[in-house]
């Protein structure tokens, strides 16, 4: 018998119309086989299993609609997701009768029809189905649909991942990452962890004024320990909202790892923790890769010179195409205005990058210089420099809350707060 998972009401997007900025959980390690009726709908599916976050699922794509279900799971066990395409009304209900008697215990039936009726979504939902999908469906629709079978709506939202890394070396990548989660925490008040990925040069450690003896080389040379129990064992508190997954920073062994290292540290740090700012490193291996692609939101640091353009140009377009259903990556330029030296200005940024730069951060190197040998962050050493603003709104863009400016305050200001009091 088909089992009952949820129903999803929510009135479908066009087609074609652009990926949705909501926040969906990844799916877990299931099997997914859809029967479909029309090449537009295989294609679709097809193109939500590309998905990241369809990318543990093990999807499978087969034409000919219910009846092809019916009879091939006459002899072969169903999977944890059915995905069946109809075109009608009775075909639908007759068919899911059939199916009842040959879909084992625990299936959930997703099913994609063309009749927009309430009435026939109740009886689809009478009959067990999980979710009803009015076609034609986006990839984007198929990748909700699957994913959000397996999010309770009482259960604890999945943590969004941030990663911020530098186009080369010696941007301040990981400065704006640390700056960045400190705004996160302090100024709009999320839960956060900085997890330094840097285990032989890290600096977070030192730039949150912290030494702890535990960090996330212990978690990533102890897979089969990870939990979050563990991982919170291993988090260096930093302030109220913030903790740390320190980088070792010694050479007393060599940190090569294999693609899927991090897998089971992000997940567990996604179940635990609302925010989860990545510090990735300036290389390219499997497992940076694996970290880029894998994240929710992204932004790249550049320098306003020919190489940060030519590598953040190669980096966004990998990632815009590994990540079809996911919005563009972020990028900012740094360290912009050092005397004497040519720039590449951030117009001529934007026409190549086809976006332009969240934010535009000035060469300050006395302040940046007293922070970072006092392990503190901008914020702390003047809360009302230009850049503690800067690292705000960035802060804002990537989690998506409240990207309008703060209101500047003029030299009326106490005057206006004086009449308002009385």
């Amino acid at each position: 018998m088909i089992s009952y998972a949820r129903q999803n009401q929510e009135e479908q997007p066009e087609a074609g119309s652009p990926p949705v900025d909501d926040h969906i959980a990844p799916s877990p390690r299931v099997s997914v086989q859809a029967f479909c009726e029309t090449v537009e709908t295989a294609a679709a599916v097809q193109s939500a299993g590309e998905d990241r976050r369809l990318a543990k699922a093990h999807l499978k794509i087969q034409m000919g609609g219910m009846a092809a279900a019916t009879e091939a799971y006459r002899s072969a066990p169903t999977p944890n997701v059915i995905i069946l395409e109809t075109e009608a009304r009775n075909d639908v209900l007759s068919g899911l009768d059939q199916l009842a008697a040959v879909c084992d215990a625990g299936t959930r039936v997703v099913v994609i029809g063309r009749i927009n009726d309430v009435a026939l979504y109740r009886e689809l939902v009478r009959r067990g189905v999980s979710d009803y999908l009015i076609a034609p469906v986006t990839a984007l629709d198929v990748v909700r649909s699957i994913c959000s079978l397996f999010s309770a709506p009482e259960a604890k939202p999945v943590g969004r991942i941030i990663a911020i890394v530098g186009a080369k070396g010696g941007v301040g990548a990981s400065t704006i990452a640390h700056n960045v989660a400190w705004a996160i925490a302090r100024d709009l008040a999320l839960d956060s962890v900085v997890a330094d990925l840097d285990l032989a040069f890290g600096t977070a450690g030192l730039d949150y004024n912290q030494d702890p003896a535990q960090g996330i080389a212990d978690a990533v040379f102890s897979p089969d320990r990870v939990d979050t129990a563990f991982i919170d064992r291993l988090l260096s508190k930093c302030t109220d909202h913030l903790s740390l997954l320190a980088a070792p920073a010694t050479l007393d062994r060599v940190y090569d790892f294999g693609d899927d290292a991090f897998d089971a540290i992000f997940d567990t740090l996604r179940s635990s923790m609302p925010c989860i700012v990545l510090d990735v490193p300036h290389q390219w291996s499997g497992w940076t890769k694996r970290a880029l692609i894998g994240a929710d939101d992204i932004m790249i640091v550049a320098a306003p010179d020919l190489a940060s353009l030519r590598n953040t140009k190669n980096i966004f377009d990998l990632l815009k195409a590994a990540r079809p259903n996911d919005r563009a990556p972020l990028y900012c330029l740094n360290q912009v205005g050092i005397p004497k030296r040519p720039e590449i200005a951030a117009t001529e940024f934007a026409k190549a990058i086809e976006s332009p730069p969240v934010a535009t951060l000035p060469f300050e190197p006395q302040i940046f210089g007293a922070a970072a040998n006092n392990g503190q962050m901008i914020a702390e050493i003047s809360a009302n420099h230009r850049t503690t603003e800067m690292f705000l709104q960035i802060a804002q863009r990537l989690t998506g809350r409240g990207e309008t400016k703060k209101p500047k305050n003029s030299f009326l200001s106490p005057l206006i707060g004086k009449l308002r009091g009385k």
